[in-house]
């Protein structure tokens, strides 16, 4: 996976979430939180840590912002709160199937992300697509387990209502 220059990436970030609202302390112990829960592979950690990630974005972040409609915003936000971490993170991860929304190497596992708006398509479509298109077919040779990770929003009601995982073991 191609890797940018981590240190300029972290200071962005570290400038961007602060002009962006989000308080330094509430960000930090979420900063610290993600790695050891992706190590210990604390699926339901993990999922209590996107929820609550999603819990603390200002509700002005949604109003009369067409993004906030779309999968793309949701997206950007996992992405960023990774990024700052310096994960090797990949977006629109294209293989002959189409492309996983985001793929994140960590600690000798994969994890393949899409994400999904439920008032555009019905629950369960994210795990569901990650299935049947195969995505995990391009990382199989590797040899790593890969965690295939449906996430799903609401643009009306706004959190996390739905995290489904499944996990596959190659060996």
């Amino acid at each position: 996976m191609v890797r940018g220059n981590l240190e300029v990436e972290t200071s962005l970030n570290e400038a961007l979430l602060p002009a962006l609202g989000a308080e330094n302390m509430f960000t930090d112990d979420l900063l610290i939180t993600l790695p050891g829960l992706l190590k210990n592979n604390d699926f339901t950690g993990l999922e209590q840590h996107f929820r609550s990630l999603f819990a603390a974005l200002p509700h002005n972040w949604y109003r009369n912002n067409p993004i906030a409609r779309d999968e793309g915003h949701y997206a950007s936000v996992f992405y960023s709160h990774k990024a700052v971490l310096g994960f090797s993170i990949t977006v629109e991860d294209a293989s002959n199937a189409g492309k996983v929304d985001m793929t994140l190497e960590f600690n000798g596992h994969i994890y393949l992300f899409e994400f999904k708006v439920v008032e555009q398509v019905p629950e369960g479509s994210a795990l569901q697509q990650l299935k049947d298109r195969g995505y995990a077919e391009k990382y199989r040779a590797l040899g790593l387990p890969i965690h295939l990770i449906g996430v799903e929003f609401s643009r009306e009601l706004r959190p996390v209502v739905a995290f489904e995982l499944e996990t596959i073991e190659v060996r």
